[in-house]
């Protein structure tokens, strides 16, 4: 068995995925992923990005292949287990916000926190400092359903960096808000790895977000390639006024792409 690097905080090896009608979602994908990194996942939607993220973060046993995080083997790893990693080790942010509606915004933020045993004050102190910092400190005491799907998207992200992960992964962290909004959270998103050392791996179909992480690794039919031209950004007003972001049924182009070697 080949050891992972050690300069590598995530590393897979020919990972392998099926979904449950028999369809390939990975075929053989490998990377390492850097401490410290902010490493891209792009290519069209059904490409496999967000099979990986779900493979490499524990979410998923990948069919065949290896995944590690540090030294640890977490495609060997049970349910247990791999739920406690997440949950200690890593964030998550899911590109349609998913809120608790029983609570309140900053007790939403302030979760996991909680869940790792940080104390009520000092876990409501991170949250509201996360909050303030994405622009909707002022709706901490509002309850999920008072929020426009941008703001709800926005105590997502303040949610996954309060505890502050060794690794987050996001996929497609963006795609509820505004192209303004857009630039805002990513630039707080990035500023936030760099400041506290996070890893970041990011899915996204969209250019202008790639562009601001490290590195950008491509896939296509659940494959790495060597390039995918992803289409420009086409906003149409949403149901609350968030944009639509290309790869909606009948808005997407195929990407073009040529083949690693």
């Amino acid at each position: 068995m080949e050891a992972p690097p050690d300069n590598d905080v995530l590393w897979a090896r020919a990972l392998h995925f099926q979904h449950h009608d028999g369809s390939p979602a990975l075929q053989g994908v490998s990377l390492g992923v850097r401490e410290g990194e902010i490493l891209a996942v792009s290519g069209p939607r059904g490409s496999g990005k967000t099979t990986l993220l779900r493979c490499l973060s524990g979410m998923v046993r990948p069919g065949d292949g290896e995944v590690w995080f540090n030294s640890v083997p977490v495609h060997r790893m049970g349910p247990l287990g791999r739920e406690r990693l997440r949950r200690d080790r890593f964030g998550w942010i899911d590109p349609a916000p998913v809120l608790v509606p029983e609570l309140n915004v900053w007790e939403n933020a302030a979760l996991p926190l909680m869940l790792r045993g940080t104390g009520r004050r000092r876990a409501r102190t991170a949250a509201l400092e996360w909050l303030e910092r994405l622009d909707v400190g002022d709706r901490a005491r509002r309850r999920p359903h008072e929020l426009q799907q941008a703001e709800r998207q926005r105590v997502c992200i303040a949610r996954a960096l309060a505890v502050t992960p060794s690794v987050l992964f996001a996929d497609e962290p963006t795609a509820p808000l505004h192209r303004a909004d857009r630039a805002h959270v990513l630039r707080t998103l990035t500023s936030a790895a760099r400041s506290h050392g996070i890893t970041v791996v990011l899915a996204t179909h969209d250019a202008q977000t790639a562009v601001l992480a490290d590195r950008t690794v491509a896939l296509l039919d659940g494959r790495r390639v060597r390039t995918v031209h992803l289409p420009p950004v086409q906003e149409t007003a949403g149901a609350d006024g968030a944009a639509a972001l290309p790869g909606t049924p009948g808005t997407e182009g195929r990407a073009a792409c040529s083949l690693s070697v």
